[in-house]
């Protein structure tokens, strides 16, 4: 419950949308296992800081180095 406050409190100070603050937090609510917890939570501060989630930070990261894969088309 500590933990879920001071999540509550960084999203505040970081003008996250009230949406992202939902989602984000129904996740780690619902979730019994600490990893997802700890994901979640890390999710929501990665979207408050850059507008994306870490799954598509993951997926634009794959793209890019698919690209330098393939030659020239």
């Amino acid at each position: 419950m500590k933990s879920l406050t001071l999540i509550i409190v960084a999203l505040t100070l970081t003008s996250c949308s009230e949406l992202m603050i939902l989602g984000g937090l129904g996740g780690t609510v619902v979730s019994q296992s600490p990893a997802i917890k700890a994901y979640n939570g890390i999710d929501v501060l990665t979207i408050g800081q850059t507008d994306k989630s870490i799954k598509q930070h993951a997926y634009e990261r794959i793209k890019h180095e698919t690209k330098k894969l393939k030659p020239n088309e």
